[in-house]
């Protein structure tokens, strides 16, 4: 696994990712639009998989899909960090951008293309998904093979 920590704007808030990410998205909702001013690109990881130093507050809304999503940030520097939906704990959405080396991930697809803006730059060689994808897959641990002697 590479090795990948982050931190926000001014440093208060350090974190590090101890698996890999499970997917990694550019997210153009409203609401991601509202944080970024753009798209976002965000890295879905086990919320297991994220050591954080230091506090954060946070905000809850709805979302359009009726889940409670709670996005965490770092208020004296303004620095939006990470994302949890009520519909799926397991899971902590990162900010990319927030990673000390945000080309250690490469998104995969564009989701909830059909609300970007008209003059935005959605990359045609990725996936592109109108609303909601489906949820990634939760790794399995396989127990190990047996091998006879």
């Amino acid at each position: 696994m590479t090795k990948r920590t982050g931190s926000c704007l001014c440093g208060a808030v350090k974190f590090r990712l101890t698996a890999e990410p499970l997917a990694t998205r550019i997210c153009w909702c409203r609401d991601c639009q509202h944080i970024a001013a753009n798209g976002s690109v965000n890295a879905m990881v086990l919320s297991s998989a994220l050591d954080i130093e230091g506090s954060l507050s946070d905000f809850t809304s709805t979302a359009n899909s009726g889940n409670e999503i709670t996005r965490r940030f770092w208020p004296r520097c303004d620095t939006h960090l990470f994302a949890n939906s009520s519909a799926r704990p397991q899971f902590t959405v990162v900010r990319v951008g927030t990673l000390d080396d945000p080309s250690s991930v490469k998104p995969s697809m564009n989701i909830w293309a059909e609300s970007a803006p008209s003059w935005a730059c959605l990359d045609s060689s990725l996936e592109r998904i109108e609303q909601q994808p489906v949820p990634p897959q939760q790794p399995t641990n396989k127990p190990a093979a047996k091998h006879g002697g």
